[in-house]
C-alpha cells in the first residue's frame, strides 16, 4: 500500500487523493484567450521535482506536494499557509 503525507491528516491511503496539476503562476490580468487557453490546457510536465496541487477526497482538503515525476516519489507535503512557500511564485488555488 503507497501512501501519501497528508499535512492535515498524517499518513494515508494515495487511493483517497487525487492530483490537480502543477503549480503554476496565472497569467497578467490583462492576458489574452491564448494566455489563459495556455494556462489551462499546456503542461510543462518537466522531469524531476514539481509542485502540484493535490486534494484528500475525504476531507476536501487541498494542499500542495512536490513530486519527483522520474520516480512518481512524493518529495514533501505543504499546507497552502505554510511559510516555506511564501516566496514560491504562483501559489494560489487552482
Amino acid at each position: 500500500m503507497k501512501l501519501l503525507n497528508c499535512p492535515l491528516n498524517g499518513p494515508r491511503n494515495i487511493s483517497e487523493f487525487v492530483c490537480l496539476g502543477e503549480v503554476k503562476p496565472l497569467p497578467d490580468a490583462q492576458a489574452g484567450a491564448e494566455q489563459w487557453a495556455e494556462f489551462v490546457f499546456i503542461e510543462r510536465n518537466p522531469a524531476g521535482p514539481v509542485r502540484e496541487w493535490w486534494l484528500h477526497l475525504a476531507t476536501n482538503f487541498l494542499f500542495i506536494a512536490e513530486r519527483d515525476t522520474r520516480t512518481d516519489e512524493i518529495l514533501a507535503t505543504y499546507r497552502i499557509s505554510d511559510p516555506r512557500l511564501a516566496a514560491a511564485p504562483g501559489i494560489g488555488p487552482p
